[in-house]
């Protein structure tokens, strides 16, 4: 993002983004709304980030607590466990109802789309992506593991079949049991 803003006025931004996205939803977030919440005008919205889709996904990706590719704790465990505990099940709450209420908006729109799988997804599977190559590389997961390329898919399971199973949101306990009885086998961890 090109700009003069300062990283506390960049974030008062994206708390406003958020804070209109759990009222009124995607299509009912507008530039308009953004900048009057904002006190700022639509051309500088416009300037910064270009279009609504990448401002959302900007601000999403702002609100997630842990950046998976600054983890790096020795051990694929150590890895699995630093991340989750790094988070706050309230947030975990708040997160995934965001989500939820976004993925129709994100099916329908495909400059949506394309902005939180760019600027949300992508730098998160990239993070894992690192940390499940450094185990490879200190032995702790064979490479030719056929689990190892659905460890994506297993975490995604994970918050997803919470909520629509138990109609819980994912929390640390849940993560911590899933990935120790499922994901680690699968691995051979």
């Amino acid at each position: 993002m090109a700009g003069r803003l300062t990283p506390e006025r960049e974030a008062e931004l994206y708390e406003a983004v958020l804070g209109l996205l759990r009222e009124v939803g995607y299509d009912g977030l507008t530039m308009d709304a953004v900048a009057t919440r904002t006190r700022s005008s639509k051309a500088t919205l416009y300037r910064q980030w270009g279009s609504k889709p990448v401002l959302v996904a900007r601000a999403l990706r702002h609100n997630k607590p842990v950046k998976l590719d600054q983890i790096d704790t020795g051990s694929l465990r150590g890895d699995f466990r630093t991340a989750m505990a790094l988070g706050d099940d309230c947030k975990m709450e708040e997160d995934a109802a965001l989500m939820r209420g976004l993925m129709h908006a994100i099916h329908d729109d495909p400059d949506l789309h394309k902005a939180v799988r760019e600027l949300l997804f992508e730098p998160e599977l990239n993070g894992l992506d690192r940390i499940m190559q450094r185990a490879v590389d200190r032995g702790e997961v064979s490479a030719d593991l056929p689990a190892l390329k659905y460890v994506t898919h297993m975490l995604a399971g994970a918050f997803v079949g919470r909520q629509f199973i138990e109609d819980k949101a994912p929390d640390q306990a849940f993560l911590t049991d899933y990935v120790d009885a499922v994901v680690f086998p699968a691995l051979g961890v």
